[in-house]
């Protein structure tokens, strides 16, 4: 009976499932909304999401379409744009000279920089980059216009990476010519020791000398590379690429491709503009209306007639006049009730959803406890800091591989010999630091405890501000001034001693 009553627990299988999603974008169509939402014009927006079909899209704030009649006012905000322009500042303003140990180099490099005005391109670069998601610069020569190497960038959107076991074997850049409504595409194949130049349109390769612009381009081959190496030289030792991608994060929706500071909130952006938006209808719905009697309203004094308003600085509602026994004809004025906190409430959180993850938003200008501390506003600073290492790594390894690239481009060039490879050094200085008057106080309770040394102190407050030697003769200076003076041992006089004898 026992063993007839006994329960067991029989697990079920469960059916297998085949899920089919369909992508919203593809990565260029992709970087195309995440470019417009970074222009920040509102009719620009009204007209990209007026053509997206796709079904949840329909509903945003800015594919809406309003009642005949009920029309309101769409504004942009153009937090998208100013989050990408204040990463950017935060980001170069601290970016130093670019050193290199070999004298040679460095005044090489500072041609270049002068000649491509590096400053502005680095900026336009991180820009595009931190939007559409990854680049590419391209260096080239042009004899006609510089003795020195050209550096370009060129957007996400404009070039191809092809990957070999996960690691790029070479850059397509595509340029695109219109001829009356033809458009032809110059795809420019920079890889390791190879520049292979192809002109399509519709798909199709045509003759590069079809076009004027691309009738005197040519294929190149450099770095001891021949046809039969394939995709790489024989001799790897030599082997570089005059191209240098750049990206800040990787995309886990498109394969090998970066990842735009956009993505996963555009959503947060709609929301905030409609947001915006709402309030300032609320106002414009909430002005101030004034009723005036028909025997009140201003007339002309020659016909009578009664004056029409300025509907800028003066408008009114005509109503008719009291006519009742004893009646009193007066002027009401209404004011509609908004409820301000509400709306402001509304707006901060979903401005907070636009930041979170990115950017704090006392680095936008955004007020926010006016009786907080340093501290405090350090803390608050530290999703900027998060999002600032991670642009200032990739952008150290990425300007060093151009910076070397550059150099042994002009090299082979020009046939110039080079013992060994260019080692320039790529630094950034600190960001939201604490002040040096602070700096100072806490370094000098730590000498004063005996648990920091002269020379760590020093390193500690100047950091990458004073070069290494300065701050060894301000140690040393430091010391003499304490009674510490540097002397060399004395040396014992040993003439006419015989040491073997002692």
């Amino acid at each position: 009976m026992k063993d007839g009553i006994r329960s067991w627990l029989e697990l079920t299988p469960a059916p297998i499932h085949n899920l089919s999603i369909m992508e919203s974008f593809d990565f260029e169509t992709n970087a195309a909304k995440n470019r417009i939402w970074y222009l920040g014009d509102a009719n620009e927006l009204a007209q990209l999401y007026g053509q997206v079909q796709l079904s949840t899209d329909r509903y945003k704030f800015w594919a809406c379409v309003s009642s005949p009649g009920m029309e309101i006012r769409k504004i942009h905000t153009g937090m998208p744009g100013n989050i990408v322009d204040v990463l950017t500042s935060v980001v170069l303003t601290d970016l130093n000279d670019i050193q290199f140990d070999n004298k040679t180099d460095q005044e090489i490099w500072d041609k270049i920089v002068e000649e491509n005005e590096l400053s502005k391109l680095f900026e336009e670069a991180l820009k595009k980059t931190l939007y559409i998601g990854d680049g590419a610069f391209k260096i080239s020569f042009d004899s006609t216009m510089s003795d020195y190497p050209i550096i370009e960038f060129y957007p996400g959107d404009e070039i191809e990476l092809t990957r070999k076991r996960g690691r790029i074997r070479e850059v397509i850049f595509r340029t695109t010519y219109t001829r009356g409504k033809q458009k032809y595409v110059l795809k420019e194949a920079y890889g390791y020791g190879y520049i292979k130049n192809r002109l399509e349109k519709d798909g199709k390769e045509v003759a590069l000398g079809y076009l004027p612009e691309t009738e005197n381009v040519r294929d190149y081959e450099f770095a001891g590379y021949t046809e039969k190496d394939g995709d790489t030289p024989k001799d790897t030792s030599k082997a570089y690429i005059l191209a240098v991608p750049m990206m800040i994060y990787k995309s886990a929706r498109y394969a090998g491709r970066g990842q735009s500071i956009f993505d996963r909130k555009v959503d947060a952006f709609d929301s905030l503009d409609e947001a915006w938006s709402q309030w300032m209808d609320a106002l414009r719905a909430g002005r101030t209306k004034e009723y005036i009697p028909d025997n009140l309203l201003p007339r002309d004094p020659n016909t009578g007639k009664i004056l029409k308003p300025n509907f800028f600085d003066h408008r009114y509602i005509q109503t008719d006049s009291n006519l009742q026994e004893g009646a009193q004809s007066r002027i009401a004025t209404e004011q509609a009730e908004i409820p301000h906190e509400s709306y402001e409430a509304t707006y901060v959180n979903a401005l907070d959803l636009c930041l979170q993850g990115i950017i704090s938003p006392s680095t936008m200008g955004i007020d926010v406890k006016k009786l907080d501390n340093a501290d405090a506003q350090r803390e608050k600073e530290k999703a900027t800091l998060y999002t600032r290492n991670a642009i200032v790594d990739a952008l150290t390894k990425d300007i060093k591989a151009l910076a070397v690239a550059a150099l042994k481009a002009y090299r082979e060039f020009n046939q110039l010999d080079s013992e060994k490879d260019s080692n320039p050094t790529v630094t950034f200085g600190e960001y939201a630091n604490p002040s040096f008057e602070s700096q100072v106080e806490t370094l000098s309770k730590a000498k004063q405890g005996r648990i920091m040394s002269t020379k760590t102190c020093v390193d500690e407050l100047y950091g990458d501000t004073k070069e290494d030697a300065w701050k060894d003769e301000e140690v040393a200076r430091i010391l003499e001034e304490e009674g510490v003076a540097m002397v060399e041992e004395p040396a014992v006089n040993l003439e006419g001693v015989n040491l073997d004898e002692v």
